[in-house]
């Protein structure tokens, strides 16, 4: 299998940019929050599960989830959160894992949100994190899903602050507008295969 590296950091911090340059360079990417969002759409447990916990309107007439609906509860409560992410969570990673083992690559990137939050970080090989300016990421919050700063924030108080979930990362990159990104993430994917060379030597 394929060693699979972490790819995260706080809502707006770019990850998705970052994770293309890697597909770019040739490094497969599992986008693990798109994932999980399809597998809310297709998996029987999920739907089941999300149904018995948050009611039946979380699915509307024609069986589409209505995001809007769970976003109003999970994002004022808590403890509603975690319950869908004790929902979600392990058969998302469950997902990576089995897509990681079909991959040639000699490494690929998990990215997703929530790795230190949800525990994924277990399977992980090393995590790379991406770092921004708390005003730029509310900035793209706001215009990426025509919300709120009031609602950015509230989605931000359930993610661990970057001054922690930056210090368990093996690499940073600073994605602020100002230093540019790929030189970035071509040091860190030398350094990833020199380190997986240095491992199997």
């Amino acid at each position: 299998m394929a060693s699979l590296i972490g790819l995260t950091g706080g809502i707006g911090a770019g990850k998705t940019t970052v994770a293309q340059v890697f597909n770019t360079l040739g490094i497969p990417v599992f986008n693990a929050d798109d994932v999980a969002k399809e597998l809310m759409q297709t998996s029987p447990v999920i739907k089941d599960q999300l149904i018995k916990t948050f009611g039946y309107k979380v699915y509307a007439s024609n069986g589409i989830l209505d995001k809007t609906y769970l976003a109003g509860i999970v994002f004022k409560d808590k403890y509603q959160l975690e319950l869908l992410n004790a929902i979600v969570h392990p058969i998302t990673i469950q997902a990576a894992m089995d897509w990681a083992a079909t991959q040639t690559a000699p490494y690929v990137i998990k990215e997703a949100a929530l790795i230190f939050e949800s525990a994924a970080a277990e399977g992980l090989d090393a995590v790379i994190g991406v770092s921004a300016p708390l005003d730029l990421r509310i900035q793209r919050v706001m215009q990426r899903d025509a919300c709120t700063k009031q609602e950015v924030e509230q989605r931000m108080q359930y993610q661990i602050s970057d001054a922690i979930k930056l210090k368990l990362c093996d690499w940073v990159i600073e994605n602020n507008d100002r230093d540019l990104v790929i030189p970035q993430v071509i040091k860190v994917n030398e350094a990833i295969l020199a380190k997986m060379v240095a491992s199997n030597g």
